[in-house]
């Protein structure tokens, strides 16, 4: 099923490559210049895409994505500048006309994932993460984000002569987070003064997603997606043969109760009609031979919430579940709770939002343009809109007639982009970026 559809889709994103042919529930008030660009410029977003795809980087490692975005822009005869937040890359465009200034940005970094897809620019990449080799995939969609938005970087460099206003072109890395130990992604984008040097009067940004079919455009008003935190948890015990566990102190036990204990948290002590609340367990890692109970193990996960007040909540029940339970088992917690700085909630500003929501229907019409609910991932264009008023929306991933809802998720190893998205996505940031700077009040 998926390399019939991997077929199709490739078959489906070439045909709309050839033709320039914009989609066919899209409204007709879509700019000219918008469908002229895009399909003058699909074959190369989907070139990019797909070299991209085949060498993707984790984060701050994104050296050779970095090369290939910079010397795009360099040949579009933009000022560009690198190694900003380790590999990220700026560069602006001055329009011809006065106007207003904006940003624009894309994420580079792909995730720790061995791909399963059947693809013939399937990654075969691997990289070192936290200490053990592992495959390396877009597996979130960041190919597509990149390649989109070198796009819309020469599209608007072709209008320049009556394009008002500035736009600034972020390419951003470490979106998933930067390795332990280093700082990264939009923070440290805007720590190193992107926003100081060029004060956008807004910030735009999109993001695939397997939930929306290919043709459909999601986005929220007001808080969008979830603030992300990480937390640690070290169970300590004493170590013994397997065959006498009443000789140490079995910490795989304990940390197992800890991990069960930890779902009353949100089922039974967060008031989840207000707001929802996860807490999630990403690994574990404790022992090393089937007859050794281990000294210790170590947990890390992930805690998602709106509201500030029910997060403080959650990292001292977590903390609390973690040590009482631990020493009900005669072992110990040593909890990080956040241990690393987490992502703000990604508010899109309401007033934004209204005035490019009709962009979103020129784009794809009406009945393509869905009002998403709130999203429990999480994302650091969070940052960003913290700043200055964002808009951040959402791309259809999953192939028509396919349920979105079944589709492999985003971080799957199974992720898999229906190609006719980079046309959508490309129009669709073209018409919000044109209406914004020729409609700005």
């Amino acid at each position: 099923m998926r390399i019939t559809l991997l077929a199709l889709s490739i078959a489906c994103a070439s045909f709309a490559c050839a033709l320039g042919a914009p989609p066919a529930s899209a409204a007709d008030g879509q700019r000219p210049e918008v469908g002229q660009q895009a399909g003058r410029l699909q074959p190369k977003v989907l070139a990019w895409r797909r070299d991209l795809h085949e060498h993707p980087e984790l984060g701050n490692r994104e050296t050779r994505t970095a090369k290939v975005v910079a010397d795009h822009l360099r040949s579009l005869g933009l000022e560009v500048k690198t190694g900003i937040a380790t590999t990220g890359v700026i560069a602006v465009l001055k329009g011809g006309k006065p106007g207003p200034r904006i940003a624009i940005r894309a994420d580079m970094d792909a995730l720790p994932v061995t791909e399963r897809n059947a693809l013939p620019f399937a990654s075969k990449a691997t990289s070192t993460f936290r200490g053990e080799t592992v495959g390396v995939m877009h597996a979130c969609g960041h190919d597509a984000h990149t390649s989109t938005l070198m796009g819309v970087a020469e599209a608007l460099v072709a209008m320049k002569a009556d394009l008002p206003g500035e736009i600034l072109f972020v390419f951003q890395p470490a979106e998933e987070g930067p390795p332990d130990g280093e700082e990264g992604g939009a923070e440290e984008m805007l720590a190193q003064g992107i926003f100081r040097d060029f004060k956008p009067e807004a910030v735009f940004g999109l993001h695939v997603f397997s939930t929306l079919n290919a043709g459909q455009l999601g986005y929220r008003a007001g808080p969008a997606m979830a603030a992300s935190d990480r937390f640690s948890i070290v169970i300590k015990g004493r170590q013994t043969h397997g065959s006498r566990p009443w000789g140490g102190v079995d910490p795989i036990v304990a940390a197992a109760d800890v991990i069960g204990s930890a779902q009353t948290i949100v089922s039974r002590r967060q008031n989840i009609s207000k707001l929802p609340v996860v807490v999630t367990f990403g690994a574990i890692k404790g022992g090393i031979r089937y007859n050794i109970i281990p000294d210790q193990v170590e947990m890390i996960g992930t805690i998602r919430t709106f509201d500030e007040g029910m997060r403080a909540a959650v990292f001292k029940d977590l903390q609390n579940v973690a040590e009482h339970v631990a020493a009900a088992h005669g072992a110990t917690a040593v909890s990080q709770i956040p241990d690393t700085k987490g992502n703000p909630v990604t508010v899109n500003d309401p007033a934004l939002s209204a005035k490019m929501r009709p962009s979103l229907v020129r784009a794809v019409g009406a009945d393509s343009v869905i009002d998403m609910d709130l999203n429990m991932g999480a994302e650091d264009f969070s940052f960003y809109a913290r700043e200055v008023p964002g808009f951040f929306f959402f791309v259809g991933a999953t192939p028509k007639g396919q349920d979105a809802m079944k589709a492999p998720s985003n971080h799957s190893p199974e992720f898999f982009l229906d190609e006719s998205a980079l046309d959508v996505g490309l129009r669709a940031m073209l018409q919000v970026t044109l209406d914004y700077l020729h409609n700005a009040q």
